[in-house]
């Protein structure tokens, strides 16, 4: 091997794993095969995975905080993301949800008024915040899976649980409120439990381009983006291609192909890796922070930040808004999805979401773009790894 092809092995090898880490929330559109130049991978950072400088600077500007304050903010979401995973156990059957509240830095947990005096200090000792609402979690989840048992119309985007609101919100597309089918959605949701109407700009898409060019791998006339390494593979999004269909690299080569994928209801694949490409636990970086090294896969609550790596709008940052949030695709609904205010465009499906150095998920789609901004949402890693039976490939 020449080491001109030595090198583009190993862009291609990072291009695999190359993911985002706040991609924006509709499926990854698909772009033209032809004439894409391969990008330039950045070389792996070698330094702090969840506080180097590149990262400290993306915070910087997507939230408009200082060094000290970016660096404050990681730490306070690195203690939430260890004590949600506790939260639920300690509060019992009271437990109301949990969320990050960057202004106190602390994990909030949510628990109704019948919550065990020793749980509520025990939460409050380990440095948790604590709320009294009127509903349990379990009753708003049961809310929400008999919403999920209707149809929804076009004028509906998506609906979830909101912990800090109590309530199950169902979102409306702006001007759309008022529409006869809209509006019998919405007294059958109602009739369900608790529900918020809140109305958004646009509806949810799926992120897959026609015609661009830049992107990690292709899938017949489709472009989309590498989500995170497996061993054996990589996970991505399961609306850029069947099972059995072909996987060619940025240079064109055979990769391989979908061994599994679930579109809609679920929104994930997985591809198996041949052909002279390897996987590494790379995040892509873009140039705009160092390539960032993935270490394991924690879920970040509500609230903390997030970070999305893809093929068309590169490095994007923003928080999460919502889990377990139902999307009503023009295609058919997907559900258990996460909600962020990360933006992305067409190509940018299947790519990573992280945050710090933990894999949260692969980029299914929303609604903006990343001039005007908008929401995305993720399909959660953990969930893909478990449905295949994968491990992660880590640093």
């Amino acid at each position: 091997m020449t080491r001109n092809r030595y090198a583009r092995a190993c862009a291609a090898a990072l291009l695999l794993i190359g993911g985002w880490t706040a991609a924006g929330a509709l499926p990854a559109a698909a772009s033209d095969t032809t004439g894409s130049a391969a990008p330039t991978a950045p070389a792996a950072s070698t330094g702090s995975a969840s506080a180097s400088p590149g990262l400290l600077r993306a915070m910087q500007r997507e939230f408009g905080l200082t060094r000290a304050e970016a660096e404050a903010r990681l730490t306070a979401e690195r203690r939430a993301t260890q004590l949600a995973q506790e939260a639920r156990r300690t509060a019992g059957a009271a437990y109301g949800g949990a969320w990050f509240e960057a202004e106190s830095g602390k994990l909030v947990v949510a628990v109704t008024s019948d919550a065990d005096a020793s749980a509520v200090r025990a939460l409050r000792s380990a440095g948790a915040g604590v709320r009294v609402v009127e509903h349990s979690a379990r009753l708003l989840d049961t809310v929400k899976s008999r919403i999920d048992r209707l149809k929804a119309p076009a004028g509906v985007s998506s609906w979830s649980v909101d912990p800090v609101a109590n309530t199950v919100a169902v979102n409306v597309v702006h001007g759309q409120r008022s529409a006869p089918d809209v509006r019998r959605f919405v007294a059958e949701a109602r009739e369900a439990g608790p529900v918020t109407v809140r109305t958004v700009r646009a509806a949810a898409r799926t992120f897959a381009a026609g015609t661009v060019g830049g992107d990690p791998y292709y899938t017949g006339n489709v472009r989309c983006s590498i989500g995170f390494s497996v061993h054996g593979g990589f996970v991505t999004a399961g609306h850029c291609g069947g099972t059995g269909s072909a996987v060619r690299g940025w240079d064109g080569s055979h990769i391989g192909t979908f061994q599994g994928s679930s579109f809609p209801e679920n929104d994930y694949a997985w591809v198996n890796v041949g052909s002279g490409w390897w996987t590494v636990p790379v995040v892509l970086g873009w140039g705009t922070i160092p390539d960032r090294l993935v270490r394991g896969s924690a879920e970040a609550p509500i609230g903390a930040s997030v970070c999305r790596s893809g093929s068309t709008t590169h490095w994007h940052c923003g928080t999460v808004l919502a889990k377990n949030e139902t999307v009503n695709y023009s295609q058919g609904a997907v559900r258990q999805m996460t909600k962020t205010s990360v933006c992305a465009e067409p190509g940018d499906s299947g790519g990573s979401f992280i945050s710090g150095d933990q894999a949260q998920g692969v980029t299914s789609g929303g609604w903006g773009n990343c001039s005007g901004g908008g929401e995305t949402w993720f399909q959660p890693v953990n969930e893909i790894l478990s449905r295949y039976g994968l491990t992660l490939h880590t640093a």
